[in-house]
């Protein structure tokens, strides 16, 4: 078993930066791939971003240019640097992790964190 625990989300105002955090224990061997999800308000969840322990990183189109993910192997801990936030990147976010890069890319990830709520004020 593999537990993630997001932390940094918050309300701030557009224009504005954050950084996520996901630490990971337990099982971490078993893991290749880590990123991000976020659902918003009344929406169906959707992919942010995805680093595999190699570094390949992989981000919707939405957020490329404003978002970077990153990842500290040895912290067992995945970021996300989120810059120039807008009212539609207000969202929970949730953390995902697993042993092959497709099932985090097609939202059928193993683990998943419990989340973060972002709010972004216009």
């Amino acid at each position: 078993q593999v537990q993630l625990v997001e932390s940094g989300g918050g309300l701030v105002q557009a224009g504005a930066s954050l950084r996520l955090s996901c630490a990971a224990s337990g099982s971490i061997f078993s893991i290749n791939a880590m990123g991000w999800y976020r659902q918003p308000p009344g929406q169906q969840r959707e992919l942010v971003a995805i680093i595999t322990s190699g570094g390949r990183t992989k981000y919707a189109d939405s957020v490329k240019g404003r978002f970077t993910i990153s990842r500290d192997n040895a912290k067992n801990t995945v970021y996300l640097q989120m810059n120039s936030l807008k009212p539609d990147d207000t969202a929970n976010y949730y953390c995902a992790a697993d042993r092959y890069t497709d099932a985090l890319r097609l939202g059928r990830s193993q683990y998943w964190g419990q989340g973060t709520q972002v709010t972004v004020s216009s």
